[in-house]
């Protein structure tokens, strides 16, 4: 069964859109854990947009699941890890002035960056993961940085998949292969909501984990954040 960790970014969105505690961050995470989300991950930004640097630290505290940190490996982020020591490190090459993560790391052109990365996180007992696009290649030289796993950056299946979802999983299922063959772990993520994760799971070979945050929350407000985290689970068991 692909494991499910709930990015609570947006819950923090929320908070700071009116300021004060509401939703409370650490509620949050509690309870999405106690609804059956087996990880929780946050991505703090330098703005502090939504998650906070406190917040990562005070999550920390309470998460008794997995602890998954993503992020841009800028000094001030390495420093913040290597104190919280989370499960997961997940490496986002996001710009500063993004919404949201847009694009993979370009593993060949940030070879000597990302090796030594990896291993200023892996020499800390942290497991690494490189946010990636479905490239072979890409997959390819992430293995010669020493990271454990990938993350496969799937907006553009998310985005081709009402219109022909068979062509939108190809590139994912090769580069999920080429991940497999090279002994690297798989997880996904971005734009994966309750209509096609399912099929990606079934489809794409080897995927341990998603990361779901801004789908989640959105369908929740719908349908209840237990019974929405519980049809994800559905979904990722079959």
């Amino acid at each position: 069964m692909t494991r499910l960790s709930v990015n609570i970014n947006k819950f923090a969105t929320l908070r700071n859109a009116r300021g004060g505690n509401l939703p409370n961050i650490i509620t949050a995470a509690i309870d999405c854990e106690r609804f059956g989300a087996q990880g929780i991950t946050v991505h703090p930004r330098p703005d502090e947009r939504h998650i906070r640097y406190k917040d990562a630290r005070d999550l920390k505290k309470i998460v008794s699941t997995e602890y998954n940190i993503e992020g841009n490996p800028i000094d001030s982020f390495k420093e913040l890890v290597a104190e919280i020591m989370p499960h997961q490190v997940t490496l986002v090459p996001d710009a500063h002035d993004v919404i949201t993560s847009n694009a993979g790391w370009d593993t060949q052109k940030h070879l000597n960056f990302l090796i030594d990365t990896v291993g200023y996180f892996k020499k800390r007992g942290i497991r690494c993961s490189l946010f990636i696009d479905p490239v072979p290649d890409m997959v390819r030289y992430a293995a010669d940085t020493g990271a454990d796993r990938i993350e496969l950056y799937t907006e553009a299946y998310a985005h081709q998949f009402l219109t022909n979802k068979e062509q939108a999983v190809l590139p994912y299922v090769k580069a999920a292969e080429t991940a497999l063959n090279l002994g690297l772990g798989i997880n996904a993520g971005h734009d994966l909501n309750l209509e096609n994760v399912g099929y990606f799971v079934r489809t794409v070979p080897g995927v341990l984990e998603v990361s779901i945050g801004h789908a989640l929350v959105c369908e929740a407000i719908y349908l209840g954040l237990e019974n929405t985290i519980q049809l994800y689970l559905r979904e990722l068991a079959t």
